[in-house]
């Protein structure tokens, strides 16, 4: 097929990933938005296999079908609960995908490069393309393919990292080796020292050296990054995937592949940024694997807390003019979100005011309680940011948090020495009534304890979110 469709079908496809991404900010558009992607993913897919260098049909055509089928059904078993652990593993896929590409590309350049020219000219795909290289372009692909594998597998050991902290099966607090930030500054240095080594000999050894240093890079960084900051750390991760996948592109001369992993990359990096000046994180230390502690003994919480009953809540709801849902990763959990919405529907049917609170880290994956609410039809106009609602909380009657921990903890403003200090979070304690929907008296997943949970006017309101909302339900008519 001639070069030129292949050409115009990736300019397409191209477009449609960058709308997709753009409909992605909106809860309105984000379906559309969705099957923008889709479209554009299969016009990239049909315009690689008939294009230039195309062959090992029946071999694509079997690999398509069972990666298909291995997607359709991870997406039909996998809870929207386990979502940030699935999005993590994918990324750890795109980062092994560029180790492979890059180990591929590092073997064609050792069988090419030693060819005569009658050889060479037998030769297709991208054999073929290395094949015509000047020696200063050689050069440039050996640096191209050692920063997409360097990349690549500190992606793939950072998300599994990532995804065996989110999934319970790894602790979720920050742990270092004994050096800390001396063994990554160390394990980059050499690897600075690899790359040069290659650059100059083109050998094996300072690749497999490198790789086994990336691969520790991104196994230390991420381990030592605290269970609170998750959130972060996977919209990083989706940063690294993305520039893993662009460094792919250059290695094999794919316009689209380029195109697509510099948008993945820098909106991945971008959505950081924000998300580090949500929870007032230094984005460099973010990068470098240098948060999730705390400079000393958090402050002693005083008090008890106290329990009130479904009735009690009722109460308190039926006296309320204003009321305050703060969502968080507990009613994930719970699967609680449609008894959210069905209280929400009965509240505002008895004229009060009833609005939703999300912040920036809620839950386990940015944006992750916009698509809980919008799934159970929660109107989009009553969920506000952190920014837009954060001062109504004095003048609110009634705040119902569920499930949620860090982002309603008073410590991060009054002690020095928490973890989440100096986060901005929901200023929940200032309003009037506090109820706490909570499985019971544990610290979560972060393990930091919240003295919101001590304090005067909040009562707590035990059990799964959904046994108890369903049991608030049946008390108001």
């Amino acid at each position: 097929m001639d070069t030129a469709f292949t050409t115009a079908a990736y300019v397409v496809a191209a477009v449609l990933f960058i709308l997709s991404l753009g409909g992605l900010s909106g809860q309105e558009s984000a379906k559309r938005a969705v099957w923008y992607g889709i479209v554009g993913m299969a016009i990239a897919v049909v315009a690689t296999l008939i294009g230039p260098g195309s062959g090992l049909w029946l071999l694509s055509l079997i690999l398509i079908a069972g990666g298909g089928i291995i997607g359709w059904y991870v997406a039909t078993k996998v809870e929207m609960t386990e979502m940030p652990q699935l999005v993590a593993a994918m990324h750890s896929l795109v980062g092994l995908a560029a180790v492979f590409v890059g180990y591929n590309a590092h073997i064609e350049l050792a069988r090419v490069l030693p060819m005569d020219e009658t050889l060479r000219e037998g030769l297709r795909g991208f054999a073929a393309i290395v094949a015509h290289k000047t020696a200063a372009e050689v050069n440039v692909l050996r640096v191209e393919l050692f920063l997409g594998i360097f990349i690549g597998a500190v992606t793939f050991t950072g998300s599994v990292i990532a995804y065996g902290k989110l999934s319970g099966k790894v602790s979720s607090a920050a742990t270092k080796l004994p050096g800390g930030h001396i063994l990554n500054a160390a394990a980059a240095a050499i690897s600075v020292l690899c790359l040069v080594w290659y650059f100059s000999t083109g050998g094996l050894f300072p690749l497999v050296l490198m790789t086994l240093l990336a691969l520790f890079i991104g196994y230390h960084l991420i381990m030592g990054i605290g269970g609170a900051d998750m959130p972060v750390v996977v919209s990083m991760l989706n940063s690294y995937s993305g520039w893993a996948a662009a460094a792919i592109g250059f290695s094999l001369g794919n316009d689209l592949l380029i195109v697509v992993g510099a948008l993945v990359g820098s909106s991945g990096a971008i959505l950081s940024y924000i998300m580090c000046k949500a929870m007032n994180r230094s984005f460099v230390s973010v990068i470098l694997g240098g948060f999730g502690g705390s400079a000393g003994p958090a402050a002693e919480v005083e008090g008890e807390q106290v329990a009130i009953d479904a009735d009690g809540v009722a109460q308190a709801l039926e006296e309320a003019d204003s009321v305050i849902i703060v969502p968080g990763y507990g009613m994930a959990v719970a699967q609680a979100q449609n008894a959210v919405s069905e209280l929400t529907r009965k509240l505002r049917a008895k004229g009060k005011e009833v609005r939703f609170a999300i912040h920036p880290v809620a839950g386990r994956l940015p944006g992750h309680m916009n698509v809980l609410l919008a799934e159970a039809k929660v109107p989009y106009d009553i969920v506000l940011e952190m920014e837009e609602i954060n001062d109504d909380f004095p003048e609110t009657d009634v705040v119902i948090v569920i499930g949620s921990n860090d982002i309603v903890n008073p410590a991060a403003q009054d002690d020095p020495n928490s973890p989440i200090a100096g986060m901005p979070v929901l200023e929940v304690w200032k309003a009037k009534n506090v109820f706490v929907s909570k499985r019971g008296q544990g610290t979560g997943y972060s393990g930091i304890e919240n003295p919101l949970f001590f304090k005067d006017n909040t009562r707590m309101f035990y059990g799964d979110a959904k046994k108890s909302l369903d049991e608030l339900l049946t008390k108001i008519s």
